[in-house]
């Protein structure tokens, strides 16, 4: 697989949690490290998403913010 996007992370489907519009859904990408993305649920259903396939995070962003109060 090729992308211009910044970042591609390769890991198994942990978890998906299926709302009415979203999901979403956790990479384990190594052990005890997960990453959770957003997604319709459209796409989990054209991408045939489930738990313990091989799936990409693919992440395409200038800046990532973290808040505390």
């Amino acid at each position: 697989m090729q992308a211009t996007a910044n970042k591609v992370l390769k890991g198994t489907i942990k978890h998906i949690s299926l709302g009415s519009v979203n999901a979403e859904v956790t990479l384990e990408i190594n052990p005890g490290v997960e990453i959770t993305a957003m997604v319709t649920t459209a796409s989990v259903d054209k991408l045939q998403l489930s738990q313990g396939k091989e799936a990409y995070a693919i992440i395409q962003a200038s800046q990532i913010m973290i808040s505390v109060d």
